[in-house]
């Protein structure tokens, strides 16, 4: 038998052993949660963990890429944690969530990550080009007040501050980011159709009113207004469509699990992430509130606040903030 046959036995082989993989993560989950009191359980974790590692480890050379060795390593990781937890500490699970778990998850929805923000990009090209060349289109992206305003010489947000209080005007922007932010994340649950749409309605959006303001002479004061705030808040709208897309396509791409499986452990893996895109909109609704309004803040430092907090955003998704130097995996035994 030569060797691209026996790969193919083997393969087949390990496939039949999907029903072992399932009741041990199904095993792992009750335990997990505290929801077993069978002595033959805990008993039977350790075979379990054998089992998984032994297969992960076939399975990361015979089925490089695919969803079954996505499946096998997050139930071999489910089962590493479980077996290997010490005493829950709310501090040290906190430390364990920024410095590991949220890069890890970054880590895995790195290609969605850069596809998200590609389409992104790009439809921010497209809007910028069709304004600029097809001035009137503006009305398909946006309002007759914000038009009439530009046409006037002035931005909507000039005097925003004499209307509404920094305090109101930032509750009211992280309010609204999250909301968009949650709309990204779970409009990709429709199969990855729906983070398209949100990424790319507000991409044309963005590049038809920079195309606007540009020929009225004002693209750079509206680049001033959003540069302090946009960088992150844009990331995270980017971010999110990325982690909905991860659970969309869980559910067209389950693997070897159910594709209800699929996309509860997807779900729960890419929540960790919006839990840190919250965090992050608190901090540019702030700066949205009280710097990108305020005519008293030059440019130079607009940018700086601006860059600064996006390298810090970046910090915090790779774990750096916590001493993360590099993403761990559990050794894995047998071969």
């Amino acid at each position: 038998m030569n060797d691209s046959a026996r790969d193919h036995t083997l393969r087949l082989t390990l496939l039949q052993r999907s029903a072992l993989w399932k009741a041990a993560a199904e095993r792992t989950r009750r335990l997990a949660r505290g929801r077993s009191n069978d002595p033959l359980d805990a008993a039977r974790m350790a075979d379990d963990y054998r089992l998984l590692a032994h297969d992960v480890a076939r399975a990361r050379r015979l089925l490089p890429n695919t969803r079954t060795l996505d499946y096998l390593e997050s139930a071999y990781a489910q089962a590493h944690t479980t077996l290997h937890r010490a005493a829950w500490h709310p501090g040290y699970a906190l430390l364990h969530l920024f410095r590991d778990e949220i890069p890890d998850v970054v880590t895995w929805l790195w290609p969605h990550i850069l596809w998200a923000t590609t389409l992104f990009l790009l439809t921010v090209g497209a809007g910028y080009w069709l304004v600029h060349i097809y001035p009137d289109l503006i009305a398909l992206f946006a309002s007759p007040d914000l038009i009439a305003s530009v046409e006037r010489g002035q931005l909507w947000t000039e005097g925003l501050l004499n209307i509404v209080p920094s305090s109101v005007l930032s509750v009211q922007i992280l309010t609204n980011n999250i909301v968009v932010s949650l709309c990204a994340y779970c409009a990709g649950f429709l199969f990855g159709l729906g983070t398209l749409y949100i990424l790319g309605l507000n991409g044309l959006m963005l590049g038809a009113v920079f195309a606007f303001t540009s020929l009225h002479g004002l693209g750079r004061e509206l680049f001033g207004f959003v540069v302090a705030h946009g960088c992150v808040e844009i990331s995270v709208m980017c971010l999110s469509g990325a982690a909905g897309a991860a659970v969309g396509e869980a559910l067209v791409r389950p693997g070897a699990a159910t594709r209800a499986e699929s996309f509860r452990l997807a779900a729960l893996r890419s929540g960790k992430l919006i839990l840190a895109c919250v965090l992050l909109l608190i901090g540019s609704g702030v700066i949205e509130g009280y710097v990108s309004p305020n005519p008293d803040i030059p440019l130079g430092p607009r940018i700086l606040i601006g860059l600064s907090y996006w390298l810090l955003m970046v910090a915090l998704l790779r774990g750096w903030l916590f001493g993360r130097l590099r993403a761990h995996r559990p050794a894995i035994a047998g071969g």
